[in-house]
């Protein structure tokens, strides 16, 4: 058994980045051997990050509670589903400075981006891949970008009553079942990064 937490990395009012998270949460739980979580940053209302030492040399000591509620949280996951708006070619300063605010609870895991704005988040992408990788976390190969069609739909209420099955439906469609590799990536790594974290350290 493997738990995934699926991170929404928005916090703005009427934001779409929920909808995706929400349902991609829904289709990791269809999964055999897989608790999937939904974390909500807008639940997390983490300070800027203000401490004098970074969060290596604090060893894992949070002064601010909130804090370690949240790094508790992360370090129940054995791998992340992030899902990213694009701002400005980036992404939102809110999702970094939750990355930012821990250390150790992301090492050694693996982590998949959904992503959905200009390029579809493809440069939000990118630039969280860097920072994944100097949190010690594996960024998998596949991504999830979400084409402006369905996220047009959803921003402007066309279907109201429509199930996020369906909407999000073309994400699973045809030979290239974008949410499937996604998937099977993220979970085959996800086993055995656990796995890995469970050994005991050699002495050698």
């Amino acid at each position: 058994m493997v738990k995934i937490e699926v991170l929404v990395g928005s916090t703005r009012p009427n934001r779409f980045s929920d909808k995706p998270a929400v349902y991609l949460c829904e289709e990791l739980k269809k999964e055999e051997g897989v608790e999937a979580e939904l974390v909500d940053l807008k639940d997390w209302e983490l300070p800027f990050f203000n401490e004098p030492v970074s969060p290596i040399a604090a060893k894992g000591e949070y002064k601010n509670p909130l804090v370690k509620k949240w790094a508790e949280k992360i370090s129940e996951a054995d791998g992340f589903v992030i899902v990213t708006p694009e701002y400005n070619h980036g992404y939102p300063g809110v999702l970094k400075n939750a990355l930012d605010w821990i250390y150790f609870p992301w090492n050694q895991k693996p982590v998949g981006f959904v992503s959905h704005g200009g390029a579809g988040g493809s440069r939000a992408i990118e630039q969280l891949r860097q920072v994944a990788i100097a949190l010690q976390m594996h960024p998998i190969q596949s991504a999830v970008s979400i084409p402006q069609e369905i996220v047009r739909g959803v921003i402007q209420n066309k279907n109201p009553d429509q199930p996020l099955s369906e909407t999000f439906r073309p994400l699973r469609e045809g030979r290239m079942d974008m949410v499937g590799r996604f998937f099977t990536e993220l979970l085959k790594l996800a086993v055995v990064l656990k796995a890995g974290r469970s050994e005991p350290a050699s002495k050698g």
